[in-house]
């Protein structure tokens, strides 16, 4: 093993034991051939702005798994999933769940379903289509989005696919004030929590809204 994968394999096990993460041998061997597979992908097809290995490790694997003690259910959807965050991640450390993975675009598609075969992931299923024309036979526990777009957006456009009681589960940035004030009076709004991504610097939150049963 090569020095550079050899740190960015130490960043991966600290960074998972820091989020109390079991950090067995096999696991992180899968996200570091995530990785790998980003960044060799990246260099043909621009699918993230970020280039340096170690900042992936950070801004799209640990802060991915930032939203692991948010799920629930069985089934959940990532929309707007783009190269597959935060959705393969959380696939790697919850294989009892299952998740589709939603996007428009053609590249990014092509890249997870990649990904899959490499991996050998079997509760991930990849649905290559705008998120207006997705109609799934059975709606979702959750519905989560890192990147997607504002929170009135995001639930006008993605409730539909949550099963009641069920969650949508939006990631942000700063404490999203103004955007609360757009959520309709038929969701829920269970909580804003503050997210502690090991060396992410700036402010993370995930909104939780829960659709009325």
């Amino acid at each position: 093993m090569s020095a550079p994968e050899k740190d960015l394999q130490a960043l991966l096990q600290t960074g998972l034991a820091t989020m109390q993460i079991a950090t067995e041998p096999e696991l992180v061997q899968q996200f570091a051939r995530l990785l790998r597979l980003l960044v060799k992908w990246n260099r043909a097809f621009n699918l993230t702005a970020v280039r340096d290995p170690q900042e992936m490790v950070v801004r799209h694997i640990l802060d991915s798994l930032s939203a692991r003690p948010f799920l629930t259910g069985a089934a959940v959807l990532d929309v707007g999933t783009g190269a597959g965050f935060p959705g393969l991640p959380l696939a790697l450390v919850e294989p009892q769940r299952h998740f589709t993975l939603l996007d428009s675009g053609g590249k990014k598609v092509r890249f997870v379903r990649h990904v899959l075969g490499e991996l050998a992931l079997t509760n991930v299923l990849v649905e290559h289509l705008r998120v207006e024309a997705f109609a799934p036979v059975d709606l979702y526990d959750v519905v989560i989005s890192r990147a997607f777009s504002s929170l009135s957006v995001f639930v006008s456009r993605c409730g539909s696919l949550v099963a009641p009681g069920g969650c949508l589960l939006a990631m942000k940035g700063g404490y999203p004030d103004d955007e609360l004030a757009t959520v309709s009076s038929r969701w829920e709004l269970v909580e804003v929590a503050r997210l502690e991504v090991p060396g992410l610097a700036g402010e993370r939150h995930m909104v939780v809204m829960r659709r009325h049963a």
